[in-house]
Order: structure tokens, then sequence, then C-alpha cells
């Protein structure tokens, strides 16, 4: 018959060493009065019987409750659900790494009342902002509150701790080789002018040609194109302006682009160049055809997750951080960043 091992707590570490409870617990967590000579004692004991504090004790010890929460914008579209994923998988990785779990929380823009509720009741120790906004509620609302906080992407408040990637650096690099092969009427359709991404997307475009000295058409830009009837609207009037390229904010509306020009019978290479600045399209069989920009969702979200956890740690950290990223052209991939 298989015995089961009992599993050391608190109380039985006090018994053998004839001490409280209360001293044990002080000594775990490196809080209260306790003597070195006891402390030593405790500390080798444990480490001697493999000693663990379960979460809820070290949790209670620390005053914290070993949980972070992520807020996933409630408004983000089918296709942007990959990056979101892909994010949260990094996010989690770290978190598991360093005994923590993670709370999910859907937000819209303008009503953190759902986040308000979890920090209310003292549910989490810190929160991972995926979306940052020009006017963000959420973030105003932590700030306030004094609770850490760590946003992924940009944001022009100084006072966020931010993890992003190049994106106007990434954005100009794109254009500008666009512009070297002699490419000048450049189309842009983009989403919401009030995420930042999109204004520093925007930004790294017309870095771009004013590098090569050349002005941006502002005829050829598209914002506010979130719905496919949109986008669609938007290749008719490009096509009707002899657009040479259509450069795409991100893959959601790369993919209509493409489905667009393919039912209007356009040539993705000869006719229409077409380019993305986020580049989950790549593993597909449109690579060849489409420029992109490709960064990693993942290590993203993990550099953020554990940014959280030593800002919780008392720890001396930058206020933003930018992860590189890959220009992968129709003629070769540039490691760039």
């Amino acid at each position: 018959m298989e015995t089961v091992e009992k599993k050391l707590t608190i109380a039985d570490v006090a018994d053998y060493l004839g001490v409280s409870k209360t001293t044990v617990s002080r000594a775990i967590s490196g809080k209260g009065r306790v003597s070195e000579e006891t402390r030593k004692r405790v500390q080798q004991y444990i480490d001697q019987m493999d000693y663990k504090p379960n979460v809820i004790a070290k949790g209670l010890a620390q005053s914290k409750t070993f949980n972070i929460a992520v807020v996933i914008p409630a408004d983000c579209d089918m296709q942007e659900l990959p990056f979101f994923q892909n994010c949260m998988c990094g996010i989690c990785d770290a978190a598991a790494k360093r005994d923590y779990d993670v709370l999910t929380v859907y937000s819209t823009a303008g009503d953190p009342s759902g986040l308000e509720r979890i920090i209310t009741n003292h549910k989490v120790d810190g929160v991972v902002l995926t979306r940052t906004l020009v006017e963000d509620a959420a973030a105003d609302y932590l700030k306030r509150r004094e609770v850490p906080v760590v946003a992924v992407g940009s944001s022009a408040d100084t006072s966020l701790i931010q993890i992003d990637h190049d994106h106007r650096s990434a954005c100009q690099e794109l254009t500008s080789h666009l512009l070297k092969q002699g490419i000048r009427k450049v189309g842009m359709i983009g989403g919401n002018e009030s995420h930042v991404v999109t204004r520093n997307r925007f930004g790294g475009f017309a870095d771009a040609f004013r590098m090569a000295g050349l002005p941006v058409d502002m005829s050829l830009v598209y914002f506010g194109a979130e719905k496919a009837k949109e986008i669609e609207q938007a290749v008719d009037e490009l096509l009707e302006k002899n657009a040479e390229c259509i450069v795409c904010m991100d893959d959601m509306i790369c993919n209509h682009v493409i489905r667009k020009l393919r039912e209007t019978d356009v040539n993705l290479l000869n006719t229409v160049r077409v380019a993305s600045f986020y580049g989950g399209i790549s593993g597909s069989v449109l690579a060849s055809q489409v420029e992109t920009v490709e960064f990693d969702a993942k290590k993203l979200g993990f550099v953020t997750c554990n940014t959280l956890l030593d800002i919780i740690e008392g720890k001396q950290i930058a206020v933003k951080q930018l992860l590189p990223y890959k220009l992968r052209t129709i003629e070769q991939t540039v490691i760039a960043g």
C-alpha cells in the first residue's frame, strides 16, 4: 500500500524548533522582529525538510495576493486575438516562474469598472494593460490608487511604465524600403486614432517620407477603418487614385485588403504592392507577396510581466523598454532593432 507523505506546515516547524508559529512566519517572510540566530535555525530546518510555504500562507506573511490582473480590450477584433493570446502566453509563462497567478479583466475604453472592482477587493498586486490609449481611464485610475501597473505599448505619460516594440522605427524602415524601390504613390489604411500604436505607426510612415525629402499625400491616408466595409471602400478609392502600394496598419486590415484586391483581380506584385505593420500573415501562402514588420508578442508579454513583478518587489526599472523587430521584405529578411 502506497504511503502519502504529510506536507510540513508552519505548525510542524514551530513545534520541532520550540518557537511560535508567528516566529516561524516572520523568519520565512523576513519581516518582523526575529533574532538572526532564530532566523538561521528556521531556514536551516526548512531547507533540510524541503519545506515550501503554500501561496496563501506566503501571501498573508508578505501582505500579497500573488495574483496579477491582465486587462484585455473588450472591443478587440477576432483577428487581433492572436496578438493578445501570444502576449498572454508570455505573461502567464513569466508569472508561473515566479509563483504568481493571472486574472483576466475585459475592459472598454473609458469604462474601467471591472478593473475597479478587482482593485477595490484587493484581489491583485499589480496590473498589465495590454493596450494604451491617448485618453487612458484605466491607467489614470490605477495611478490614483497607487497600484503597480505596466503597459504593453507606448504612452505620452512618462509616469507610466511601458514595454513596447519600436513601432515608429519599424514602420519608418518598412516605408523607407518601399520608397527606395521607386514607389511614390503609397497609400495607408489605419484603425482607431485614439490608439497610441496607430499614431506611432503613422509617425514612422511620415518619418520615411520626410527622410526621403518627399511630402506625404494625405489624400491616400485613411484612418478609422475598423470594419470590412470601411476597409474595402478605402481600397476602392486607393485603386481609383492609382496607388502603387497599400500599407496596412495591422493584419486584420491587411487580410481584408488582400481579399478585396483578389476579388477585383488586382495582381499583388505587378499592379499594387501590399505591406503590413504586424506580420502575422508571414507564415501563410502570401508571405512571398507582402512586405511585413514582425513582432514577438509572446516575448513582449514575458518582459512586461517580469517588469511588473520587479516593481511589486521594489526593484528599480526603466520607465520604457523597446523590444526589437524584424523587417521581412519580399527579397530578404533583415534583422533590425
